[in-house]
């Protein structure tokens, strides 16, 4: 280790030393609050600064790699997490559940996440993870005293172990058969034809992967959690990670087995159109809004999917494009529904939004571009991300996988406009109490780039999308 490798992984380094420092604070105080929560913010801050202006290059013998892709992904995972602390830490207090440990938690996610997407071999991948998941868990069961909550981060833990397992296993399979972790030695043992040991192995990699962004038929903790966890650690679950996750596959995939692409890419695309099916047509039976924005959530991870199985500079900048819309819709959309309630309780299913748009029609609107984006519909910024990802698979020859996509998206049309039709014109059961201004804010902010104000985004972040993605041409 030397002071060269220290430079590259400052913004690791700043969270970890601000999340310990903050973990003190909050000892001592015993409580959080917004200034603890703007403190934790501000670490964020300092560490995405760090992340834009620091060095490129490779740390720790290489098991850290820090470059456009990198940075990229770590300023969208800094975004993310620094709105969901006051989020989080606001619908906590007013439900008298004010514990500094929120903030700590979601620190120690992001620094996680950063690990991951600056992943250069099996050994800091699997470290990455693993931080980043046990974050996670104790963040699905925060509120102890709730049953649901507690079983969402059970059962969040208890599968996590097994995609753990899944991944160790891939990884030890391909060590033995290609005698490193590093990616670059991996790379070069396939060049011209992969041992089938390592292929056996990429294949539980990549299940073990397919877990953390919920891909069918890996997906199976995906409703329960959504649904019992809080509202708010939802949005930061259904959006940050999965980011980190499809980055840390990306590299893997592309700087590890881009020479073997003929032999992933077959399983990319099976498990693509997978979570594209399984999360329309399971989407259509649900009530609660949760679960059906996890079934949502599993069909929309299924297009990144098929932008990755496109391969090349392409595939990359479409699969980023589409992640970081899609981070912007989910994290809107949750900040809607923990600002809702009627009667003294949470509106958590689609009967309960009945009448909405004439109680609040802000947030109804907010909703319904939220909704119309994640379903795809022009102008919002959902038809902009799947266009370049359709637009990629097609440019690589995947024009029956695009069709079927396509195909899937006019299914899970339905539940989209029936919670719509249910805001607009169904009559409202009581009144919504006042919501938060914090969630209100988030909410009515990221709807500015689900609204065709994303118009003015894409002029910067599809050129930020593509340096990202330069690497990988």
């Amino acid at each position: 280790m030397t002071l060269a490798d220290l430079n590259l992984v400052r913004p690791e380094l700043i969270l970890a030393v601000g999340a310990l420092l903050l973990l003190l604070v909050g000892a001592f105080r015993g409580k959080g609050g917004p200034v603890f929560d703007l403190a934790a913010m501000l670490v964020l801050a300092v560490a995405g600064a760090a992340a834009v202006t620091g060095d490129q290059g490779r740390a720790f013998a290489g098991g850290v790699v820090v470059d456009n892709l990198s940075t990229f992904a770590k300023v969208a995972i800094y975004a993310a997490s620094a709105l969901a602390i006051p989020l989080g830490g606001g619908w906590l207090r007013a439900r008298g559940d004010d514990k500094f440990e929120f903030a700590i938690l979601v620190l120690l996610a992001a620094l996680g996440m950063g690990m991951m997407v600056s992943a250069g071999d099996l050994i800091s991948l699997y470290i990455g993870i693993e931080l980043h998941s046990l974050a996670l868990y104790v963040l699905a069961a925060f509120r102890r005293d709730d049953a649901k909550s507690s079983e969402a981060g059970l059962k969040y833990f208890v599968l996590g172990a097994l995609s753990s397992g899944l991944l160790l296993y891939g990884a030890s399979l391909i060590y033995g058969f290609a005698g490193s972790t590093h990616f670059d030695v991996i790379a070069a043992s396939v060049q011209g034809q992969a041992h089938t040991g390592v292929l056996f192995g990429l294949i539980f990699l990549i299940s073990g992967l397919a877990f953390k962004v919920s891909a069918a038929p890996f997906h199976m903790w995906t409703p329960d959690v959504y649904e019992g966890a809080p509202t708010p650690v939802v949005g930061f679950f259904a959006g940050a990670p999965k980011l980190a996750a499809m980055v840390l596959l990306a590299r893997a995939l592309s700087e590890g087995f881009g020479a073997a692409i003929g032999q992933w890419q077959q399983v990319i695309v099976v498990i693509a159109l997978l979570s594209v099916f399984v999360g329309a047509f399971a989407g259509l039976a649900q009530k609660n809004l949760k679960r059906l924005w996890a079934y949502s959530s599993i069909a929309n991870i299924g297009y990144a999917l098929l932008g990755l199985a496109a391969g090349g500079e392409s595939g990359m900048q479409a699969m980023l494009m589409f992640m970081v819309l899609y981070l912007i819709d989910v994290t809107g959309f949750f900040a809607c529904l923990s600002a809702l309630r009627r009667d003294g309780k949470p509106m958590e299913t689609i009967d309960d939004m009945a009448g909405l748009f004439r109680e609040r029609p802000g947030l109804a609107l907010a909703i319904t571009a939220f909704s119309l984006s994640a379903l795809g519909l022009p102008p919002f910024s959902g038809f902009f991300a799947k266009f370049f990802v359709f637009k990629a698979a097609l440019g690589a020859g995947l024009v029956w996988p695009a069709v079927l996509g396509l195909v899937g998206s006019v299914v899970a049309a339905f539940y989209y406009l029936r919670l719509i039709k249910v805001m607009w014109f169904d009559p409202a059961p009581g009144a919504v109490e006042k919501p938060p201004a914090t969630a209100m804010a988030i909410a009515l902010t990221a709807a500015l780039f689900a609204f065709p104000v994303v118009l003015i985004a894409l002029a910067w972040l599809e050129p930020l999308a593509l340096a990202a993605s330069a690497a990988f041409g």
